[in-house]
């Protein structure tokens, strides 16, 4: 398919705007030196650049005519009869089979929901200092006691290693990086928000609105990770989702699964869309 300068750019601008209503408070957060405890993970510890966003791609199979940006005349891009198109034989096709088993794996377990995002939790759990420079809205024996009577179930090796040295050992799951691609389930938080991360690892071969839509689901996830979280972030406009309490998890569980079931719509698509991209045999 080829997009002709008057499609491809009402495309390029719309994207542009979309993603402006997440990257232009942070850029302005940023110059002023401010922080903000829910948002800079998604630009922060997910490192791609504020630019990357709002740059538009068209997508693996898509070519656009006419007279293009600098950002679509160089590699991977290529140029042939039809335009400028991403040539993919330049797919990282070992780093495609990890993200596709992952992703696979992920889609046919069933979704744990009784974690209760206490990951957050088992990363200040009888720790000295905490991860952020906010205080924490429960003291610490009531922190370790929440911990310790609903107990630990992570299944994700990016927030399991960042629990502390006494949480680590009251996990029910040891999940290591050779491990994950056995151990993603779909009702995982963190699984969900690096849908983000496996759009953006793809980009330029992934559509621009897939990578939005990831980001977006990103976004409202965090929301409830930090939510539930033992921070207290009324000050930023997020109040406490009390998972210490009977009434607090059952929030956190029918929030937990409405983003499941976002992140299964978006797991199949971009399921698809690399499965589209193989250059080499099937998972």
């Amino acid at each position: 398919m080829t997009l002709s300068p008057e499609v491809w750019g009402q495309l390029r601008a719309a994207h542009s705007v979309r993603a402006g209503q997440w990257t232009r408070p942070h850029l302005e957060r940023r110059v002023a030196g401010i922080a903000h405890p829910v948002m800079d993970f998604l630009f922060e510890y997910y490192t791609y650049s504020h630019g990357r966003l709002p740059t538009w791609h068209p997508g693996a199979g898509i070519a656009l005519a006419g007279d293009v940006p600098a950002e679509y005349q160089r590699p991977p891009y290529v140029h042939d009869n039809d335009g400028w198109t991403v040539d993919i034989e330049r797919i990282d096709d070992a780093r495609l089979t990890l993200v596709l088993r992952i992703l696979t794996g992920t889609a046919r377990r069933p979704a744990q929901m009784n974690c209760f995002g206490l990951h957050e939790w088992a990363m200040v759990y009888k720790a000295t200092d905490t991860r952020h420079s906010i205080p924490l809205r429960l003291a610490e024996d009531a922190l370790s006691a929440t911990v310790e009577d609903i107990g630990l179930r992570c299944t994700h090796i990016d927030a399991y290693r960042f629990f502390t040295p006494a949480a680590s050992p009251q996990n029910a799951h040891e999940p290591t990086r050779a491990t994950q691609p056995d151990m993603e389930q779909p009702g995982c938080l963190h699984a969900t928000m690096d849908l983000y991360k496996y759009a953006m690892w793809f980009q330029p071969y992934v559509p621009g609105d897939l990578v939005l839509d990831c980001f977006a689901l990103a976004v409202d996830t965090r929301v409830l990770d930090m939510e539930a979280s033992p921070y207290d972030l009324a000050d930023v406009g997020h109040p406490p989702v009390r998972i210490e309490t009977s009434e607090g998890r059952r929030e956190y569980v029918a929030r937990q699964r409405g983003l499941a079931e976002r992140g299964e719509v978006l797991r199949h698509r971009l399921t698809a869309h690399l499965s589209s991209l193989r250059t080499v045999a099937p998972v």
